[in-house]
């Protein structure tokens, strides 16, 4: 989820990050091994997506979210996406708001919290998401998702105080990975999940 953070220094940092549709996830992790890559977390997360009545955060490519899982919980804004968010190879930069809540049952208070100043609940994505990182570098941050009803992908993550850097910086970790030629994915995934259940209920699926 690419995001601006303020750390303890008060720097700003860039996290970036790029999507892409995954073929065979028992592939990859075989190709995460063979490269020194380890699990470092393993967990289900569930985020309820929310809109504006006034504005449609779907057209917006706006994201306000709830994301809760085993001992943790946060609210996510994300705000709109114009030319300068996403590059031709969709590599995706945004500012990111996290709040973290003090504990995962607190997630239903938030839910209540933003239905009660009149935010829509667009949809909720489930997603097992595993974790692996190289035990010599920072980063890249690579997760295989596996999305409810949708898919598995895999996302790639570097964090740097120059987006540019480190937009670059995930060029390399990709090639490095041979992942560069599975498909990019532009959209999130609550867009993909709601794409997915209007086509099941076209077709009657």
């Amino acid at each position: 989820m690419p995001s601006l953070r303020t750390g303890e220094d008060d720097r700003r940092m860039f996290e970036v990050e790029r999507k892409r549709e995954l073929p065979d996830a028992a592939v990859f992790r075989q190709r995460l091994d063979a490269l020194g890559y380890r699990e470092s977390s393993s967990h289900t997360e569930v985020d309820t997506c929310y809109s504006r009545p006034d504005i449609d955060f779907m057209a917006t490519v706006e994201c306000l979210r709830v994301r809760r899982r085993e001992g943790f919980a946060e609210v996510t804004y994300k705000p709109p996406s114009d030319a300068a968010a996403h590059s031709p190879d969709d590599v995706i930069t945004k500012q990111e708001i996290n709040v973290e809540l003090a504990d995962a049952d607190q997630a239903g208070a938030a839910d209540a919290l933003l239905r009660a100043v009149g935010m829509v609940e667009l949809v909720r994505v489930e997603k097992a998401r595993t974790t692996y990182r190289h035990p010599d570098a920072e980063d890249p941050v690579v997760s295989i998702d596996v999305v409810t009803g949708v898919g598995a992908f895999i996302e790639t993550e570097v964090t740097a105080v120059d987006s540019d850097a480190a937009a670059e910086r995930l060029r390399g970790a990709e090639r490095a990975l041979d992942a560069s030629d599975y498909p990019p994915v532009r959209l999130p995934y609550r867009d993909l999940v709601l794409a997915a259940r209007e086509a099941a209920s076209t077709t009657g699926g």
